[in-house]
C-alpha cells in the first residue's frame, strides 16, 4: 500500500488503535495464522501470555452490545473468547422434551444477561383477552473467577437472577448442573453431584462436534430408558427402580432434553416463518410455530403444555397447505365478504388490538388439521367448508388465519423483537 507515490505502508505503520480496529474483525484461527508472518506479533495467540488488549477488542465486537464483558472476567483472554463463543449457541428457543408431565412449560428462551446466559420458561399470561407472556428465569451459566463454567438451575422456576455467580447461590432449592451438546440443535441438562468436590473439572458446555460433558452412552441410556418405561409392560416398576436408584445417589434433578426451535422469526421471504402467540377461541393466549418445509408447504402447530412424547411432538398441528401461493388485492368481492363477516378473536375486550389498523395486503388459502387426522370423518361430510381456510397477511408484518367452518379470526403477533420478548 502506497499514499500518493510515496513509500510503501505497512500494517505495522498504523497506529496501534487502528490494527486492533483491523484483527477484531479476524477470527482466533485466522489471527493465529496472522500471527506466524511476523516475529512481533507471535505473542497475539501465545498461550503462556496471550494479548488482554486484542481479545477485549475480539469480545466487544460480538458481544460489546449484548453484555457486559468486565462482570464475565477482568482479564479477556482466549479462554474468554471460547467460552462466549460457546455459549452463544444456546441463544434463542428451545423446547423441552421427554418431561414427565411435572408441569414445566415446554418453551425455554435464552438470551444474554449481564454476566450470564439466562433460560426462562416462556408460558402464556393467565390473564384473558392478553398478549402478555411470562418470563420466569430457571438456568444461569457464568464463570467462577478462575475461569470455570458455573451452571445453576431452580426447577420451579420460580426466584429471579443470581445476584452472584462466583458462588452457589444461596436458594437451597437452586441446583448445580452440567450442560452437553448433542449436535447442533440438542442439549441435555443433569445434575451435577461432584460439584462440591471436583469444582476443577474442565468446562461442560461443549461446541456442537466436540466430545459432550456426557458421554454418549449415558445419554442414550436415558433414551432408552425414556421408551422403555413408556412401552414396556414392566414400565412403572422400571420407573419405581429408577426413582429409588436416584434417591440413592442423592439426585434433585432428573436430566432434560431440549431441542432448538429452528428458523423462529420470519424473514422476506418467508413472511410467515417463526414463533407467534394469539388468543384463541377460548379466549387464552396460544403459541403457534409456523414452519415451510422442503417442498414449498406450510405447517403451523400449536406449541403446547403437554409433553407427552419424547420424540418432541407436544404440539397440535393447526393448519397446513402445499400451495403458499397468495392472493394478491383487489380480492374478489367472495373473498371480502369471507373476511368482513367474521370476527376477532379477543377484539372486543382487548385494548391491544385495533380492526381498524389491520389492513389486509394478501391472502392465503389453507386448510385444517381434521382432514390429516380425521379423514374419515371429513370424507364423510362432503363439505369442504369443514377444512377449508384463509390467512389474511397484514401490512404491519403480522397475519390473522381461520376457518370457513366457524365465523372467528386468531390474530397472530411476534412473540419477539430484535431478540427481546414482546409484552412482558
Amino acid at each position: 500500500m502506497a499514499l500518493d507515490g510515496g513509500s510503501p505502508m505497512f500494517f505495522t505503520d498504523f497506529p496501534d488503535d487502528v490494527q486492533l480496529n483491523i484483527l477484531a474483525f479476524l477470527s482466533p484461527a485466522e489471527i493465529s495464522a496472522f500471527a506466524c508472518t511476523c516475529r512481533r506479533f507471535a505473542a497475539l495467540c501465545s498461550p503462556s501470555s496471550p494479548s488482554a488488549v486484542l481479545w477485549l477488542a475480539l469480545c466487544e465486537r460480538r458481544w460489546g452490545s449484548k453484555t457486559l464483558l468486565p462482570r464475565w472476567s477482568t482479564v479477556p483472554s482466549p479462554r474468554l473468547y471460547k467460552t462466549l463463543d460457546r455459549f452463544e449457541h444456546l441463544i434463542g428457543f428451545w423446547r423441552r422434551i421427554g418431561n414427565d408431565g411435572q408441569g414445566a412449560p415446554p418453551l425455554v428462551f435464552f438470551e444474554w444477561g449481564t454476566s450470564c446466559i439466562i433460560g426462562s420458561c416462556v408460558s402464556p399470561s393467565t390473564s384473558a383477552y392478553s398478549y402478555a407472556v411470562r418470563k420466569i428465569p430457571f438456568l444461569w451459566l457464568g464463570l467462577s473467577p478462575a475461569g470455570e463454567t458455573l451452571s445453576y438451575l431452580h426447577p420451579g422456576c420460580r426466584v429471579g437472577s443470581p445476584t452472584d455467580l462466583e458462588v452457589p447461590p444461596s436458594d437451597p432449592d437452586v441446583i448445580p448442573v452440567t450442560i452437553s451438546f448433542m449436535g447442533c440443535s440438542h442439549f441435555v441438562v443433569e445434575e451435577n453431584c461432584n460439584f462440591c468436590r471436583d469444582m476443577r473439572e474442565d468446562d461442560s458446555v461443549d461446541v456442537p462436534g466436540m466430545e459432550a460433558g456426557s458421554p454418549p452412552d449415558r445419554v442414550m441410556h436415558e433414551i432408552y430408558q425414556f421408551f422403555a418405561n413408556r412401552t414396556s409392560p414392566a414400565g412403572d416398576m422400571s420407573s419405581r427402580r429408577h426413582r429409588k436408584r436416584k434417591e440413592r445417589l442423592g439426585r434433585r434433578w432428573e436430566a432434560e432434553h431440549f431441542v432448538r426451535i429452528a428458523n423462529h422469526s420470519p424473514t422476506p421471504a418467508r413472511p410467515l416463518q417463526g414463533l407467534w402467540k394469539g388468543i384463541c377461541e377460548d379466549m387464552s393466549l396460544g403459541f403457534y410455530l409456523v414452519a415451510y418445509d422442503d417442498v414449498g408447504g406450510i405447517t403451523c402447530r400449536r406449541v403446547g403444555n403437554v409433553a407427552e412424547s419424547f420424540s418432541g411432538y407436544s404440539y397440535s398441528l393447526t393448519f397446513w397447505t402445499s400451495n403458499t401461493t397468495f392472493l394478491e388485492s383487489p380480492f374478489s368481492e367472495e373473498e371480502q365478504e369471507i373476511y368482513n363477516r367474521r370476527e376477532h378473536v379477543g377484539s372486543a375486550s382487548s385494548a391491544q388490538f385495533s380492526v381498524e389498523k389491520k389492513v389486509i395486503s394478501r391472502i392465503m388459502c389453507i386448510n385444517s388439521s381434521y382432514d390429516l387426522v380425521l379423514p374419515d370423518l371429513v370424507g364423510s361430510s362432503g363439505d369442504p367448508r369443514n377444512v377449508e381456510g384463509r390467512i389474511w397477511e397484514y401490512e404491519d408484518g403480522t397475519f390473522g388465519f381461520g376457518f370457513l367452518r366457524n365465523n372467528f379470526i386468531v390474530d397472530l403477533k411476534h412473540i419477539t423483537q430484535d431478540g427481546y420478548l414482546l409484552d412482558t
